[in-house]
């Protein structure tokens, strides 16, 4: 179990500015949200540092389940290009959201899915040609997003044989917890904290997680944990954190 970091906390900074503070606290991993300004990374500018990097696909603008057929196809054209990213900086893994239902859409929300499942078949044929495995996130308790239920996202992975991105904050504001999914189906992980109403991408310890007691129901698990919280402030205090708790 290693720890990593999300440019999340460090935007919108400049990616070299980024990959310094991080080697500087002496983080391992960097997790690279694959969107503008971070859409076009420099090979160069990578090779001169000795972090590791996984890839997460772009979260705006993007809908692999649009009822939209131009702006499905795009989506799944703007992650297939994150998966060739992944491939080149040699992360095994890429960290994808499902779609979601559009407002007038509702009405719809079966061929949604069923969209929704097209392009992910689609897409988990190119992240095999490319050796990269697709580790698809649980949503939080929001008005449009699919698989925010862990149990239909667990069900889904096994479908196509892919792996969950277990985001802690995100089951956290739908009730859930550790216990709520088969550990060896999860590729990857998100931290953060909340109180479990919102969202809100806050410090480790600063919310209503038990953290103890989940990385106690973590064990068994060897991938890689994601700090992913939105400051540089909350970064530093989750590291504290962590260290309290004798993870770093």
């Amino acid at each position: 179990m290693d720890f990593g970091v999300s440019t999340l906390a460090l935007h919108p900074a400049p990616l070299n500015i980024t990959l310094e503070y991080l080697e500087g606290l002496g983080i391992n991993y960097c997790e690279i949200i694959n969107e503008y300004p971070l859409d076009r990374i420099q090979e160069d500018l990578i090779s001169s540092y000795s972090l590791k990097f996984i890839v997460h696909a772009p979260i705006s603008d993007v809908n692999i389940a649009s009822p939209n057929k131009r702006i499905r196809r795009s989506s799944i054209m703007e992650i297939k290009s994150s998966l060739d990213l992944a491939a080149h900086l040699d992360s095994d893994k890429l960290i994808l959201h499902p779609g979601s239902v559009p407002f007038l859409a509702r009405a719809y929300k079966d061929k949604i899915i069923g969209y929704n499942l097209q392009s992910l078949k689609e897409l988990k044929k190119y992240a095999d040609d490319l050796g990269v495995t697709l580790c698809l996130e649980n949503m939080p308790k929001m008005e449009g997003y699919l698989y925010n239920n862990l149990k239909e996202l667990q069900k889904l992975v096994e479908e196509l044989e892919i792996m969950a991105t277990l985001d802690i904050g995100h089951a956290h504001t739908m009730g859930y917890t550790t216990k709520d999914i088969r550990i060896e189906l999860v590729g990857h992980i998100h931290l953060s904290d909340n109180d479990g109403l919102k969202d809100s991408h806050n410090a480790l310890g600063t919310g209503s997680i038990n953290f103890p007691e989940l990385f106690k129901n973590l064990r068994g698990y060897n991938g890689i944990l994601t700090i992913e919280v939105k400051s540089k402030k909350e970064l530093i205090e989750s590291l504290t954190f962590l260290k309290k708790l004798n993870l770093l």
